[in-house]
């Protein structure tokens, strides 16, 4: 039996192997009408345009050229204008052609493996199989295919290869593609000047990314519509949403935060910074790209496969009707953003499907940090970059008319060494190296500032407020080993149930914890929050927690002492934040070397932060999200 339908659906290939996409040339609706085919891909349906009026009722049987032909009950082809179409009708079609082009690939990998001649049954019988094999098998035999095979080059250049063409002739980028995915590899720097303008700077400063192999960038070349399009605005807030025609990856327009980057002074004049991995990216759409890739072309790609064009159509012709993505389609009914020059700027989410795990669209490359991420140098503005010779840069700031600079030199074994001039005149040399990923001795240089509490995810957390800035900061001190922190009630970077905060039954969370070093003596806990610049709100602190644990409980009220959340009381006090959008929290636990004595009707963050900088063996922090429904 399944040979004898890898036969017939290998018509379907030959059937389907010409400009038209065709789902089933004619056959008798009888003999359709006895299968049962996939909910909502019926052989026959009512056809309506925008207003709802109805167009014609029959089969699909292809598109060419912007014309859907379909089959009437008479057995009489029709066209109609693919753009005359309702939504749900084009939406439909582009569904349905999906289903084929599976089936056909099916048919082009398993005919490798089983050969391809055709059974001498009767037609109408073949052609029902086609259709049925077309709607709902091409998702099994898929799934038989040698997916090593899957990812062989394919040989005819994909219209996507366009946009990054006139970067790959200079060598900026390396591309190719296989049956499913265009893959990019660069080394995340740009050939424009970079970091120029920005004045919310974290001391981060671009070096090399590895965007190469299986760490490339790859985009969907067959991008489906999504039953649920997900908005961009409090999701997707860590790593890209999008990938540029220079190979550079493009971020949310909102920082982890929720804030607009841009307005933020977070961004240099070509739209672009650094994250904590010193990884440049943009968060608003790179127009100038135009001038190098052509007009007409996209000027990247959002990770849902999906181009994403400038200002104007591709045509020169102004931009009109674009929905809460920054999106619409063309005459012919494709898909597509514009860049916009206020928020969302560029694809404010995604109309194709994508999958979103840890708060990021998955999968997608890794960054690799090489040192510690800082904390934002206040008043800085960044007045030049330059790349003084191959491999070493030259970062100037200008802090209230004093100026300070970063010089660093990457070696070929990937250390980097770093020179840093603060605004007095002061000198320091710090060398780090990718393997440690810790700074090595730097003589009896001062050390940079310490960076201050994350959030571990995103970029550029405001400095804390000035309550907090006597303490020190242990968390932040990202070479003390690190504790794994997560949580059976939710996954990091998640959002967490509603039973745990204001909204539900106000229940503490359940965290586990593991790696604690030898000599710990003792557990703290924080839960925290920036709320905004320059602000900082702590829930709950907990301390003295014994040293053989790994865990608190939901609820758990036993463990440890009880120190005060920013109401001034003892205990959890559950998160329920004013105004709209997602909000990001952060819980913080510290492994110390010996016990604390702090009284607990005095235990603020501040306290206890003073109090365990000098005994924390190691840190880790766990992040999740959480966003009030129903607020305006």
């Amino acid at each position: 039996m399944f040979q004898l339908k890898v036969s017939l659906i290998t018509m379907s290939l030959v059937l389907g192997a010409t400009s038209m996409a065709i789902a089933h040339p004619g056959h008798s609706p009888r003999k359709s009408a006895s299968k049962t085919p996939e909910p909502g891909v019926t052989s026959e349906r009512t056809w309506t345009d925008a207003a709802g009026r109805v167009l014609r009722h029959g089969s699909f049987v292809a598109v060419t050229s912007g014309d859907v032909q379909i089959r009437q009950t008479d057995e009489s082809l029709v066209s109609v204008k693919r753009s005359q179409l309702s939504e749900s009708d084009q939406e439909w079609v582009i569904h349905r052609l999906e289903q084929i082009r599976r089936a056909n690939q099916a048919v082009e990998h398993l005919s490798r493996f089983i050969g391809n001649s055709l059974l001498q049954t009767d037609e109408v019988e073949k052609q029902t199989e086609i259709e049925n094999l077309a709607t709902n098998e091409s998702p099994r035999l898929l799934a038989e295919v040698d997916q090593r095979d899957l990812r062989k080059p394919a040989d005819k250049v994909p219209e996507m290869a366009k946009a990054f063409e006139a970067f790959v002739k200079v060598k900026a980028i390396k591309t190719r593609w296989d049956e499913r995915y265009f893959y990019v590899e660069s080394n995340g720097i740009p050939n424009h000047p970079m970091m120029v303008g920005i004045t919310s700077w974290q001391q981060q400063v671009p070096i090399p990314q590895k965007y190469i192999g299986e760490n490339a960038w790859q985009i969907p070349l067959h991008p489906v519509p999504a039953k649920n399009p997900q908005s961009a605005k409090g999701n997707f807030l860590r790593g890209a949403i999008a990938v540029a025609a220079n190979g550079i990856p493009i971020f949310n327009p909102l920082n982890n935060r929720g804030d607009d980057a841009y307005l933020f002074g977070e961004l240099d004049e070509f739209g672009g910074h650094c994250g904590r991995a010193d990884d440049y990216h943009y968060h608003i759409a790179p127009v100038h790209l135009e001038k190098t890739v052509g007009k007409g072309l996209p000027i990247a790609y959002a990770l849902d496969g999906y181009p994403i064009y400038g200002y104007e159509e591709s045509d020169g012709s102004k931009v009109s009707g674009l929905d809460q993505f920054n999106g619409h389609k063309d005459v012919n009914g494709n898909y597509h953003y514009h860049s916009t020059k206020n928020y969302p700027y560029l694809n404010g989410g995604f109309y194709g499907e994508v999958t979103q795990r840890g708060g990021q669209v998955d999968p997608q490359p890794r960054a690799e940090p090489i040192r510690p991420d800082l904390r934002p140098l206040r008043d800085a503005k960044i007045t030049d970059f330059v790349e003084t010779k191959p491999g070493s840069y030259q970062l100037t700031y200008d802090v209230k008319g004093k100026k300070g600079s970063v010089s660093y030199s990457l070696a070929e074994d990937g250390s980097a060494k770093f020179v840093f001039v603060d605004t007095t005149g002061h000198t320091t040399t710090e060398t780090y190296s990718p393997k440690r990923r810790r700074p090595n001795g730097g003589g009896n240089d001062r050390r940079p500032p310490p960076p201050p509490p994350p959030p571990r995810r995103g970029d550029n957390p405001p400095p804390p407020r000035k309550d907090d800035q006597n303490a020190s900061i242990p968390e932040s001190k990202s070479n003390l080993p690190k504790l794994v922190v997560t949580s059976p009630a939710f996954e990091p970077g998640g959002s967490i149930p509603i039973e745990y905060t204001g909204d539900g039954a106000s229940a503490s969370p359940p965290i586990e914890w593991k790696d604690a070093p030898p000599g710990t003596k003792s557990f703290a806990v924080n839960l925290w929050h920036i709320p905004g610049p320059g602000d900082m709100k702590s829930y709950w602190v907990v301390y003295n927690i014994p040293a053989n644990a790994t865990k608190l409980s939901k609820n758990d009220k036993s463990m440890g002492t009880v120190g005060l959340n920013d109401k001034k009381q003892r205990g959890y006090d559950p998160m329920k934040s004013k105004g709209p959008g997602v909000k990001q929290y952060h819980i913080t636990v510290y492994a110390l070397s010996e016990e604390l004595k702090l009284a607990p009707e005095s235990a603020t963050r501040a306290k206890l932060l003073e109090a365990i900088k000098d005994i924390t063996l190691a840190e880790g922090t766990l992040d999740f999200q959480y966003e009030r429904k129903g607020q305006k």
